[in-house]
């Protein structure tokens, strides 16, 4: 096996990290703790860091509120995820509480439960269970994992089985 080389950590100046920051949120939407973070990974000196942060804020190529209502739509929409862990997400990438739930308006509880009553009824062709009490635990689980309360998981949940009842897909479901 051959010896790999050491990972060099590449320095930048404030203006190349400027210059390419730019060019990164020129791409794709970036979030103002993103590039805190990629310049601390190119050892950009922390004081200079605000101030090629505020540019970029002036100049309106990051935008936390822009990049968490992008970030609800795209997750929300695309990947099904529910409130709590959208919120988390969010968190993580260092927005501000305030923004987060601006952003978590647009979401509307008709299209979210729409959403995951969806994504159950794909997960159930998945699923291996033995009796309608383990499906509807692991139908619940997979819920909760998305993100969504669980008010809102137990109305899907049994929305989906109520419907798998009704069609006589399975057996025995009693509730």
């Amino acid at each position: 096996m051959l010896p790999t080389k050491p990972k060099v950590k590449r320095t930048k100046t404030a203006e190349q990290a400027l210059a390419s920051l730019m060019r990164l949120c020129a791409r794709a939407e970036r979030s103002s703790g993103d590039a805190m973070r990629l310049m601390a990974t190119w050892c950009v000196p922390e004081a200079e860091r605000q101030g090629v942060l505020q540019r970029l804020l002036r100049d309106k190529f990051i935008d936390d509120s822009r990049y968490a209502e992008a970030f609800v739509r795209e997750k929300s929409n695309l990947s099904a995820w529910g409130e709590y862990k959208i919120r988390a997400a969010l968190r993580r990438k260092g927005i501000a509480d305030n923004i987060i739930s601006q952003a978590l308006r647009q979401m509307t509880s008709e299209q979210s439960a729409e959403r995951l009553t969806e994504r159950l009824r794909r997960k159930i062709r998945t699923t291996k269970y033995e009796n309608s009490y383990q499906l509807k635990t692991k139908l619940l689980r997979h819920a909760l994992s998305l993100g969504y309360s669980m008010d809102e998981a137990m109305r899907c949940v049994e929305e989906v089985i109520r419907d798998i009842n009704t069609n006589d897909e399975c057996e025995d479901f009693l509730f």
